[in-house]
C-alpha cells in the first residue's frame, strides 16, 4: 500500500538526502522524497511508522499528521523554494502564489498559518529573506545593492531598514562579523 507522510523541518536538498538514505538503511521501500513529504510503499504500516519515526527523531525531523500543520509546512516549503531561485520573481503577489500552489483560498491558508505559528506568513517570509541576505553577505559574491535587487527590494534603503529591524544591526555591522550569526531555516519562528 502506498502511503504519503508529511515531515516537519525539511528545508533543503540535504534534508531530502538524509531522509531517503536513512529510510533505505532501515529497509523502508521509499518511492519518493521531496521537501516536507515522503512516499513509501508499505506492507506493514505499523512497522513502517516505527522506522519512520525513529529516523525522523534521530535527524531532527517530525512526522506531521494534522491537516493544519500540513498546510503550515507546505507554506514554509513554498516560501523556502521561492528563495532558492534568485533573482526572486513572484508573479503577482505572495497571496496569489500560495493560493495557487496550495490550491486553497489565501484567507484560509493565512489564518491556519497564523494560528499554528503565531506569526503571519508575510512576517515569516521577511525572516526567511533576512536569512537569505545573511547567506548572500557571507558568500561575498554580491554587494548590498545587488542583494537588494536579487531579493526584489524596491531599493537598498528598504532592505537596510528591514535588516536592521529584524537583526538589530546594520548590513555593514553584520558583514564585519564574518557571518557568524545565522539561524537555521527550520529554527525560524
Amino acid at each position: 500500500m502506498i502511503k504519503e507522510y508529511y515531515i516537519k523541518n525539511m528545508v533543503c536538498n540535504r534534508c531530502i538526502k538524509v531522509v531517503r538514505n536513512e529510510l533505505l538503511a532501515q529497509e523502508v521501500d521509499v518511492l519518493e522524497v521531496i521537501l516536507g513529504k515522503v512516499t513509501i510503499d508499505t506492507y506493514d504500516e505499523e512497522l513502517t511508522l516505527l522506522k519512520l519515526n525513529k529516523v525522523l527523531a534521530e535527524n531532527g525531523f517530525l512526522l506531521i499528521s494534522s491537516p493544519e500543520n500540513i498546510i503550515t509546512e507546505e507554506v514554509k516549503i513554498e516560501l523556502i523554494k521561492l528563495l532558492d531561485k534568485l533573482p526572486l520573481n513572484v508573479q503577482g503577489n505572495l497571496s496569489d502564489l500560495l493560493s495557487s500552489k496550495l490550491n486553497s483560498d489565501y484567507s484560509k491558508i493565512s489564518k491556519i498559518f497564523s494560528t499554528t505559528e503565531k506569526i503571519t506568513i508575510e512576517k515569516y517570509f521577511i525572516k526567511l529573506k533576512i536569512e537569505k541576505i545573511k547567506e548572500l553577505i557571507q558568500s561575498k559574491e554580491f554587494n548590498f545593492t545587488e542583494i537588494s535587487q536579487l531579493l526584489d527590494y524596491n531599493n537598498m534603503n528598504y532592505l537596510s531598514r528591514q535588516f536592521k529591524n529584524e537583526t538589530g544591526m546594520s548590513l555593514t555591522e553584520y558583514k564585519s562579523l564574518n557571518g557568524k550569526v545565522r539561524n537555521s531555516l527550520d529554527q525560524i519562528i
